[in-house]
């Protein structure tokens, strides 16, 4: 079936996840209100947030403004929250700020040492409870995927990650492949780094009309990862979901994956011990 603004994944339990949605990493207090409709009023059907991102409430308050269906809505539990002790009240707190009963996906942001399996355990009965409809987490490697899963039999639903042509992490793609986990990938532009790479406008070129940014959406779109640019800007945001209408060829998808370069514009979660 050819992708489109309404393509979504089945994780665990028949939730659909859209697959192309709105990060609002750093949109601050009015700003993410504003690129939530601008998003809505374009099409978008996934809204990512998370609690350190400080604006929960500022999507809230859009949600509750917008009409018709309610989109698919990410948060994610930060690091001074993690294990039972916190991380319900933390749920809480997030679902308030949201204006929402319970969330349709929530990740542990961060794969805090020591406290991942207390942490992983804690979200599968949040899941349990009603409070989310599915659970995954985001930073995670291989190693501390592992880690989770032998303690518990269970994968989580998603993984969502920095991922683009220039940082492919293919041992981790193939790992969440094998374990039924859904890659989303975070920061699909590159924070603008290689926007401007001679080799990615050559790429554009053979397709009228699209830009470098819209090359690499469509990338990962056709990779089967979900994908959540980031912008705050109505045009901009419009222009990310003008994707559906053109496919990269096989050779351009393969050309696209010998880009890597093991190009990290956040952080190296292998790091964390």
């Amino acid at each position: 079936m050819p992708l489109s603004l309404d393509s979504t994944v089945d994780l665990p339990g028949g939730v659909a996840m859209p697959l192309f949605g709105l990060g609002v990493w750093k949109c601050v207090e009015g700003e993410a209100s504003q690129a939530v409709t601008a998003a809505l009023a374009a099409g978008y059907r996934h809204i990512d947030t998370a609690y350190v991102y400080d604006n929960e409430a500022d999507v809230g308050r859009a949600l509750a403004a917008a009409t018709g269906p309610r989109p698919f809505v990410t948060t994610k539990l930060w690091t001074t929250d993690h294990g039972a002790a916190k991380a319900p009240k933390a749920l809480d707190e997030s679902l308030a700020n949201l204006g929402l009963a319970t969330v349709d996906l929530y990740l542990s942001h961060f794969p805090v040492s020591g406290k991942r399996v207390d942490t992983w355990k804690t979200l599968l009965a949040l899941k349990k409870a009603g409070k989310a409809r599915a659970v995954g987490v985001s930073n995670y490697t291989v190693r501390h995927l592992q880690e989770i899963m032998d303690a518990t039999g269970e994968a989580p639903a998603v993984n969502q990650v920095e991922l683009h042509p220039y940082l492919t992490q293919p041992e981790l793609a193939a790992f969440c492949a094998r374990a039924g986990i859904q890659l989303v990938a975070y920061s699909p532009l590159t924070h603008g780094l290689k926007l401007k790479d001679p080799k990615l406008l050559a790429v554009a070129a053979r397709y009228p009309g699209r830009s470098a940014a819209q090359i690499l959406i469509r990338w990962s779109l056709q990779k089967g990862y979900g994908v959540i640019p980031k912008s705050s800007d109505p045009a901009r945001i419009a222009a990310n979901a003008q994707v559906f209408d053109f496919a990269l060829s096989a050779a351009d998808v393969a050309a696209l994956d010998a880009f890597n370069e093991d190009l990290r514009t956040c952080w190296d979660p292998s790091e964390v011990p």
